[in-house]
């Protein structure tokens, strides 16, 4: 990632920095050279994710709500680079609360791009998902796919963000990095399918319920993997627009996660399946992505999906049962 210098410093914004990905975004761009500011309503994200710059002076968190554009446009002042990963996190919460997915989703999107041709920043990163192409039936899924027909809010509001940075992008002179991801996972993470599982084990320590058949086969993604990825793309590859998967090339089922988690526990419990192909309304059972287009620039992800998951059972689990003692009291990053 290049960049033009404004004064000492060249200044990123990273929405959604205090979340499991974005916190990682931030350390792995302060190694880059970049001064950052988080704007992060810590309605998922968390302070202690941001522990290893708390005491950078060239780190700022803002607690605030991308979806209040009068309040965030100020904090666009002297950007050059803007990393969008604030979102609803919760897919399924977004099947019971309808709008949900909308304003924290799309018009939220807006308002960042909003905020971003006022202040006149041209380059905008997005954590898009592979859930915009809904049920495909190509495989593995290429960048180029299409229709598009996602299946959940969460994949329709990930899609109507796609179409609204493109559209910004070929009427005011914006550049962007959009991301499809697979399941992204690792330390500080506040759902998905492995924190599920910890968390019902806590619940249940003798059954473990997995929603659907147990079938469901995606690829999961290392969040160190994420972050670098991301950051070299925006490195080698210069279009207006630039798609990329985001993901091994491997998969896991269900079941074997189930069963890594019990193991890898030392817990006893028995899996009981609630049966049909799907977890929940709008889950796709099948993501295998095509990598090729990141690989054509010369990046690799370091681990596989059982590596990957392996590493999330046993930092997830470690850090469950760390907050289940009393807090320590810590410092927190500069905020303003």
């Amino acid at each position: 990632m290049t960049g033009t210098s404004r004064g000492a410093a060249r200044w990123a914004l990273v929405t959604g920095g205090a979340g499991g990905i974005g916190a990682h975004l931030v350390v792995a761009l302060r190694k880059k050279g970049w001064s950052v500011r988080v704007l992060d309503n810590l309605s998922s994200g968390k302070l202690e994710n941001l522990a290893p710059v708390r005491e950078d002076p060239q780190v700022e968190v803002v607690r605030t709500d991308v979806t209040d554009l009068a309040e965030i446009e100020k904090h666009f002042e002297g950007v050059e680079f803007v990393w969008h990963l604030s979102a609803n996190p919760d897919v399924r919460r977004g099947g019971l609360e309808t709008d949900l997915d909308l304003v924290q989703g799309t018009v939220a999107t807006r308002n960042v791009l909003e905020a971003m041709r006022r202040k006149k920043v041209e380059r905008i990163a997005f954590s898009s998902s592979s859930v915009v192409y809904g049920h495909p039936k190509v495989f593995p899924t290429p960048e180029d796919y299409g229709p598009l027909f996602p299946e959940s809010l969460y994949g329709a509001s990930k899609l109507g963000s796609e179409a609204l940075i493109t559209a910004f992008c070929h009427s005011f002179g914006i550049r962007a990095w959009i991301f499809r991801f697979a399941n992204v996972v690792g330390p500080g993470a506040t759902h998905g399918v492995i924190y599920d599982f910890l968390r019902k084990l806590e619940k249940t320590p003798d059954r473990l319920e997995v929603l659907g058949d147990g079938r469901q086969s995606k690829g999961y993604l290392w969040v160190e993997d994420c972050v670098q990825a991301m950051i070299f793309a925006t490195e080698h590859a210069e279009e207006k627009v630039n798609v990329f998967n985001l993901a091994p090339e491997d998969q896991i089922s269900v079941a074997e996660i189930a069963k890594r988690v019990i193991e890898i526990t030392g817990s006893k419990a028995r899996i009981e399946y609630t049966g049909g192909a799907r977890g929940w309304p709008g889950d796709v059972p099948v993501q295998r992505l095509s990598v090729d287009r990141l690989k054509a620039l010369g990046y690799t992800a370091k681990y596989g999906s059982r590596e990957v998951v392996d590493m999330a059972v046993r930092s997830l689990h470690a850090e469950l049962r760390t907050h289940a003692s009393p807090p320590k009291t810590s410092g927190t990053p500069r905020s303003r």
